[in-house]
């Protein structure tokens, strides 16, 4: 089949914040414990942390990470996890129903993100507690010191600050399953006296509020209008998560997800719209996507693990390259709508539907998702271009038309242009024309695609490499204003062409 994409070097999106590219580490399964974690491994450094999974969070490039939940914290006493570890309490988790050791707290995290050079974003518990732990926990975390909490921190062998500025005012707390459920109205209020009493203490906090657990709450999305009405001035952030699954064993249907996430996004800022001119307000909400994967392949192992343990294997799907291809799918789209959503966290990091497998005792390695992620991360930063797609495509059940090409291209500015590609077609190859308005002295640098002939092949512990990203056969030609490639079916495609202005 043929495609054509036309852009303009002048007509822009945004520019990506970096934030679209963060993760999320939460005590659940073995995230934490066996993760990042696991004192005693042949890579561990003197504070327990896996040297091995360091670097591959360091290739992957995310420059922020979400803390310590996720459903965890609407139960979490942050006290429980400061101090010396011999000293701290176990807890029984209600969110996963496991026990929580506290060996790896609150100053372990914040080491930790200074060891992969990320930086953290530390989600707060307004399930079973509220405001006055909120702010306690500001205070321990970012005052310099001469108060009860931040000298309690010194004296825990932190004399500086941990300068923490980004805050989830709470987790999903639409949701029946959360500890601590509330209504929008309970909730709104609460986010708001939290988010005016924490920037009381420091003006220069970003505070993300909790939008619907996903979009087919039924309550969605009457609970983002009412929690606005109350903390629209209060807060910068409104958070969205969804999982996306392929039950049915359907590519087609599975490969157009990110229709689902284009629509859910669309939905969440018309409603943050609504408010901003009900209030008459010139403020303007943006979004923090914060939790987003495919999950779907391990939960029915999940309903055996024995509860009660530490680090239990919960939550580990085995991912695909078609679980990749709609992770692409689902990074494009978020580049797509830069203009408003700011902060993304792929869920999660390490084990619990990860990127990062690990063996205990044993290797890490990289799952098929690793790949397209780490490629966004590292290209995607720029200015993304409103390009304009001609493509053949199906019908969705669930989503209607659906153009067999994803796409987006990031003008870094620094005489890189990178088109991000899926070919949804799980037969037949796309010969692309791109033509490049405002650009001259082109060139092609590159053309990477990860693609396997088996759209169920996996890298395991065996065989980690088995899908990696290669070369692609052909090197796209270049004519004039025009580019020119061949993209292969059922593919996540990269491909970099040098510029001049």
């Amino acid at each position: 089949m043929r495609a054509r994409i036309r852009l303009e070097k002048e007509y822009r999106i945004a520019e990506a914040d970096p934030r679209l590219f963060g993760a999320f580490v939460e005590h659940l399964g073995r995230c934490v414990y066996g993760g990042v974690y696991e004192p005693g491994h042949p890579h561990a450094d003197p504070q327990g942390l896996r040297r091995d999974v360091v670097a591959l969070v360091k290739e992957l490039g995310v420059p922020v990470v979400r803390y310590p939940g996720g459903n965890f914290v609407s139960g979490f006493r942050w006290e429980d996890s400061v101090g010396p570890a011999a000293e701290r309490p176990r807890r029984l988790d209600l969110a996963w129903r496991s026990t929580e050791p506290n060996l790896f707290g609150l100053n372990e995290f914040v080491a930790w993100t200074r060891a992969v050079g990320t930086s953290p974003m530390m989600a707060l518990n307004l399930g079973t507690r509220g405001t006055e732990a909120a702010l306690d926990l500001l205070e321990y975390c970012n005052h310099p010191g001469g108060s009860a909490w931040s000298d309690l921190r010194r004296r825990h062998g932190f004399p500086e600050p941990h300068g923490i500025k980004l805050w989830c005012l709470g987790n999903e707390l639409d949701g029946p399953w959360q500890v601590g459920q509330k209504s929008p109205l309970e909730y709104g209020r609460l986010a708001r006296e939290t988010a005016k009493a924490m920037k009381l203490l420091d003006p220069t906090l970003e505070l993300v509020a909790c939008g619907s657990s996903h979009g087919r709450m039924e309550t969605f999305p009457e609970w983002e209008a009412t929690v606005l009405e109350h903390a629209y001035d209060y807060v910068d952030y409104l958070s969205l998560h969804s999982y996306y699954q392929n039950h049915e064993d359907d590519p087609a249907e599975f490969l157009a997800s990110s229709a689902g996430m284009d629509a859910f996004i669309r939905s969440v800022v018309a409603t943050a719209d609504y408010v901003k001119a009900r209030r008459r307000s010139h403020r303007t909400i943006h979004l923090s996507f914060d939790e987003w994967n495919v999950w779907f392949h391990s939960m029915e192992a999940d309903r055996t693990v024995q509860p009660w343990t530490v680090g239990p294997p919960l939550l580990e799907d085995v991912y695909t390259l078609e679980d990749a291809l709609v992770v692409g799918t689902l990074l494009i789209t978020l580049l797509k709508h830069a203009d408003r959503v700011k902060i993304a966290c792929i869920a999660q990091l390490v084990n619990v539907i990860a990127p990062i497998m690990t063996a205990p005792g044993g290797p890490a390695w990289r799952q098929t998702i690793f790949y397209p992620f780490m490629h966004a991360s590292r290209f995607g930063r720029g200015t993304v271009l409103d390009l304009r797609l001609d493509c053949p495509g199906y019908e969705s059940k669930k989503h209607g038309p659906v153009p067999y090409l994803e796409a987006t291209a990031v003008d870094d500015g620094r005489g890189t242009l990178t088109l991000l590609l899926v070919n949804r077609s799980v037969a037949e190859p796309v010969e692309l024309e791109v033509q490049l308005g405002g650009y001259q002295g082109l060139s092609a640098l590159e053309h990477q695609e990860l693609r396997h002939p088996d759209r169920k092949a996996a890298n395991t512990r065996e065989r980690p490499d088995a899908v990696q990203p290669r070369p692609a056969a052909k090197k796209p030609e270049v004519e004039g204003d025009r580019l020119r490639l061949a993209v292969a079916p059922f593919s996540w495609n990269v491909v970099r062409v040098a510029t001049r202005a």
